[in-house]
């Protein structure tokens, strides 16, 4: 039986930076907050924390700022992924050594490799490290999707132990479930599909949501999971014009603006992606005051 590395769910926490790189002390901050508001995982330097942006010196920063933070309170998760195989395998090493408790690994975007390319990258990660590895599907950014064929054939490797699943194709999800049974944890990796991912069989959501609203995305696990479906299902739709508010510019612009409502000091996303309009910064302050 493989481990399962949190269920319920786990912050993809945004990346505060300043003039000299990552603001570790805010970063420690928010950490706290997000502990304290009873989050069941981290994830960083992924999508949401801008990684792609990132210098190598930075990422070991925000690394260590999380494990340090945490210190063991909840699983500290890793995003190491690249189109480039060796690359992959030199960040989860690294993240490894500096104490993470598992990796998130995006599919190799841009150079369009087959399903069998997809099996070879893993297998390659994944055979590299001890710790736990979530495959991360997210076709919208990198134009790959791991077919459920795929992801059963990954789930025969003993570290390789869920997926984030960011498709948006329930059908998909419901197949993977299918072929792949309860040893294999499914995350929703889209807020507006936590509670259909957990009726699946999910164990849980990445969420973007909960960086700005912790205790409400938390509601919808903690509910679905002591068996109070409708409350899960209210809580899912009280939270759906926030969600998509922070996905009505793209990921990270519109929750950065948000968390520097909640008194935090994130700065605004480096370029290319640029600071959150107004507009939709005015539409964003209004729901967070309305929970």
């Amino acid at each position: 039986m493989k481990k399962c590395l949190f269920t319920g769910v786990a912050t993809a926490l945004a990346t505060p930076f300043d003039e000299s790189g990552v603001n570790t002390k805010e970063f420690k901050k928010f950490i706290n907050f997000q502990i304290d508001s009873g989050i069941d995982a981290l994830v960083v330097c992924g999508t949401t924390g801008e990684a792609s942006t990132m210098a190598q010196e930075e990422k070991i920063q925000a690394i260590d700022c999380a494990v340090q933070t945490s210190n063991k309170k909840v699983p500290v998760i890793v995003g190491t992924g690249s189109n480039d195989t060796a690359t992959a395998i030199i960040n989860s090493i690294i993240a490894q050594e500096l104490g993470a408790d598992g990796l998130l690994i995006v599919t190799p975007y841009y150079n369009k490799t087959t399903q069998s390319g997809i099996i070879e990258h893993y297998k390659s990660i994944a055979s590299s490290v001890s710790i736990p590895i979530i495959l991360y599907n997210v076709p919208s950014r990198t134009g790959m999707n791991i077919s459920p064929e795929t992801c059963f054939e990954l789930s025969k490797i003993n570290n390789i132990i869920g997926i984030k699943e960011a498709s948006g194709n329930i059908s998909q999800v419901a197949k993977i479930a299918m072929l792949c049974g309860d040893d294999f944890a499914i995350y929703s990796g889209n807020d507006d599909q936590i509670v259909p991912v957990l009726s699946l069989g999910g164990k849980g959501v990445i969420s973007v949501l909960s960086n700005v609203a912790p205790k409400l995305t938390c509601s919808i696990t903690n509910s679905f999971f002591k068996k109070a479906t409708d409350e899960a299902c209210y809580y899912q739709l009280q939270a759906l014009p926030l969600i998509h508010s922070l996905l009505e510019e793209t990921n990270p612009i519109p929750v950065k603006a948000g968390i520097n409502m909640l008194d935090f000091d994130f700065g605004i996303p480096r370029l290319p992606l640029v600071e959150c309009s107004n507009k939709l910064k005015t539409t964003i302050n209004k729901l967070l005051n309305s929970l």
